[in-house]
């Protein structure tokens, strides 16, 4: 086993994923149903244990019998015992490495369903099953997928922070409303309409991804009060979390989902994590929401600069212990410090900046200033002199 110091200094960088307490709160039954799942044990693997763990259960994955735990905590550092034991602890309470102090050895579903995903073995279709090509209705291409996600991600989002305010904004589907409400990041106050509460502001506050996750662990949390199959459910996102998105988008089948599955798949186009033609339509294709769900990958598509047109949407601000949020655009990705400071400047004297950071050459403009912002790019643009 390579040294455990450099490991040890990497690990304390990584923060533990939002699904890891849920999993460890649950029975080693439960946990060992969801480990029949060879799509479920690799995202685990691969995204949710931290770098020692992954190491320590690949030095045991191979092994056909237990190893004394005196031999592998002899490939220990003494500067890394305690990173070392902790990462036991972790592995014991996923039941993927039972506790004992005198031997090693994986849980047997963990290591033959993590041996079947690395190595291509099995037909449990646990990584969804492509659907058949219809040349009549080809599947979406990337640029609609990820369109479709920002839209209802969005308006979500746009639906809380516009609460309040007198606005009429796209209101997201009752299924989306019930979970907001059940959060706690929204609430009905003397009877009327839904409001966002002080832990929905924190909420805006979080990245795209500690957003969905917010709202999937509360998901997770209900699926039994729905009389939803908590390991089917857990199964079905990790199934997302693995499948492709590339150029070629592919469609699944929902053939060989369970029935908790099929009925999750108008609460997944709700929150954008899936796409499908028509409700009834017999196949899915993920999103970039969905197949990010284990990973450290941007959710949602990155805005790509000016050159290409900013992006409406909006920004949340505090001042003064008071939330406010703005509707505008936003200018980044600048191909100089020196074009940045010229348009930011321009948008200084028209008073239209709310929100600025040098650092990263960004900064979100109220919607009043963006077309004269818009014509002063393209003049300079087509003559960089004026």
């Amino acid at each position: 086993m390579p040294s455990l110091h450099r490991q040890a200094e990497q690990d304390k960088r990584n923060t533990p994923h939002a699904l890891l307490p849920f999993l460890q709160s649950q029975s080693q039954n439960t946990l060992t149903r969801l480990y029949q799942r060879p799509s479920s044990c690799l995202s685990i693997f691969r995204f949710l244990l931290a770098p020692l763990e992954r190491q320590i259960v690949m030095n045991l994955l191979w092994l056909e019998s237990a190893i004394a735990a005196s031999t592998m905590a002899a490939w220990v550092q003494r500067d890394g015992r305690k990173l070392y034991e902790d990462s036991l602890v972790n592995l014991s309470h996923l039941h993927i490495l039972p506790n004992t102090a005198a031997k090693l050895a994986l849980n047997f579903t963990f290591k033959t369903s993590l041996r079947q995903a690395l190595t291509g073995g099995g037909t449990s279709g646990s990584f969804g099953v492509p659907a058949e090509a219809d040349d009549k209705h080809p599947g979406p291409d990337l640029e609609t997928l990820d369109s479709f996600a920002l839209e209802r991600w969005e308006t979500i989002l746009h639906y809380m922070v516009s609460s309040g305010t007198g606005q009429h904004p796209t209101k997201p589907s009752q299924g989306v409303l019930f979970l907001l409400q059940r959060s706690g990041l929204m609430a009905s106050f003397y009877a009327g309409p839904l409001q966002i509460t002080s832990a929905g502001f924190q909420f805006l506050l979080h990245s795209p991804h500690a957003q969905l996750w917010d709202l999937l662990l509360q998901y997770l949390y209900l699926a039994e009060e729905r009389q939803m199959d908590l390991v089917e459910v857990l199964g079905f996102l990790f199934m997302l979390s693995t499948m492709d998105l590339g150029r070629l988008v592919q469609e699944y089948s929902i053939e060989n989902l369970s029935t908790t599955q099929k009925a999750m798949l108008e609460d997944l186009r709700d929150y954008g994590l899936i796409w499908q033609r028509r409700p009834n339509s017999r196949r899915f294709s993920p999103t970039r929401l969905g197949t990010t769900l284990t990973s450290s990958s941007p959710p949602l598509p990155t805005t790509t600069g000016v050159s290409s047109g900013p992006q409406e949407g909006f920004i949340v601000l505090e001042t003064n212990y008071r939330i406010y949020a703005y509707t505008g655009y936003l200018y980044t990705s600048f191909t100089s410090g020196a074009d940045y400071d010229l348009v930011l400047n321009y948008a200084r004297q028209l008073d239209v900046v709310l929100w600025e950071n040098a650092a990263k050459r960004c900064f979100f403009g109220s919607l009043e200033g963006h077309s004269r912002i818009k014509e002063f790019i393209e003049r300079r643009t087509q003559n960089p002199n004026s």
